[in-house]
């Protein structure tokens, strides 16, 4: 199978433009029509990892973490990344689009805790992901025009495609010296009939249609316009709020957060004692959305670390924080990822790592 089938099924389960603006998601070296058979998901791409890689023979690396996140002075041979991309292996991260996703990273850990009436924990940003492109054509030229923006990816709605609306009305123009209007003539005021055409591109196709729009339209100075389009609210974003139908003891919380990640240790701050009614989860490293927590009066947060005065603003307020370590928190959603593209790409193979783990232990 190509690579692309891959790319857009993880793109089905994880949007990539859910992900936090700082973020650096997607496929981060390899070539989309490449060919794969063997597929490697850890959430860190260490030496360790990479080894197992080439055991394995996998061609295609799913880390949760991206391997690479700030910019590159270099790459020499021996380095993991230089590497895979030696060796043609391919590698993605999905990182935060995967803690967002209706399913995610996010919602396992709720799943663990057995939380209800889910929502985000922060909301996130809305991203345009759309242009609105007008134009003007001459009633002749109408259908090649929209047929040739169409062929180079505008006017796609959902499962719709060649979407568009067309109003008629009248254009003027006067030619000055040394134009050679398609209609009429230079140095006149001119009258057209012409029709509006209106469409939706894709900004990751603007620059195919608006070349594909010039080429098509039989004036020498096509006229158009480009809106950016607002994005509707998507109803992600980051971590999770959620109750417990009946107050649970945290104690048992513990006990469920301890099963359902396969770890023998918690770090708690504050209470440990009593019943909670209402909880947060945010994997990863979430001390920074302590205050979101804290302003929607949460009791019980499970995160995979925070900062020494951070919890100690919590244990202050009378919040439960539980601290996993970073990546313990984000491993378990792999197993659930897994499971997702076996079931929709059948001919992949899939491999958990197992040399993949969280840096740190508790003895």
């Amino acid at each position: 199978m190509q690579l692309e089938i891959l790319l857009a099924t993880l793109e089905s389960i994880a949007p990539l433009r859910h992900a936090e603006s700082w973020d650096n998601v997607g496929l981060l070296a390899g070539d989309p029509a490449q060919q794969i058979t063997s597929v490697l998901l850890t959430i860190d791409y260490t030496r360790e990892v990479a080894e197992e890689t080439r055991r394995l023979g996998c061609d295609v690396v799913i880390a949760y973490h991206p391997p690479i996140f700030h910019p590159l002075k270099r790459l020499t041979r021996g380095q993991p990344i230089f590497d895979a991309i030696a060796s043609g292996i391919a590698i993605y991260s999905p990182h935060t689009a995967l803690d967002a996703a209706n399913g995610g990273t996010n919602d396992v850990l709720c799943d663990i805790l057995g939380l209800e009436k889910r929502s985000p924990l922060k909301f996130a940003e809305t991203k345009a992901t759309h242009f609105k492109l007008v134009t003007f054509v001459p009633e002749t030229a109408v259908d090649k025009v929209s047929q040739a923006m169409f062929n180079a990816g505008a006017g796609r709605v959902g499962k719709y495609s060649s979407c568009s609306f067309r109003s008629a009305g009248v254009g003027t123009f006067f030619g000055e010296a040394g134009t050679n209007p398609a209609v009429g003539q230079s140095g006149k005021l001119e009258r057209a009939v012409e029709t509006r055409i209106e469409t939706v591109v894709p900004l990751t196709r603007l620059t195919q249609v608006v070349a594909a729009l010039r080429g098509a339209h039989p004036y020498e100075e096509p006229a158009f316009d480009l809106n950016q389009l607002a994005a509707p609210p998507s109803g992600v974003g980051i971590g999770r709020t959620g109750s417990f139908w009946e107050p649970v003891e945290r104690e048992r919380l513990f006990y469920r957060l301890k099963y359902g990640l396969g770890l023998d240790h918690l770090l708690i701050a504050g209470p440990e004692m009593g019943r909670v009614t209402k909880a947060a989860v945010c994997a990863g490293a979430c001390g920074d959305l302590l205050d979101e927590a804290l302003a929607q009066k949460i009791e019980f947060y499970v995160t995979g670390e925070m900062r020494h005065h951070d919890a100690i603003k919590a244990a202050a307020a009378g919040m439960t924080v539980v601290c996993t370590l970073h990546s313990n928190s984000e491993r378990v959603t792999l197993k659930r990822l897994k499971e997702r593209l076996e079931g929709e790409l059948p001919g992949l193979q899939l491999h958990l790592s197992q040399a993949d783990r969280d840096p740190f232990v508790v003895r």
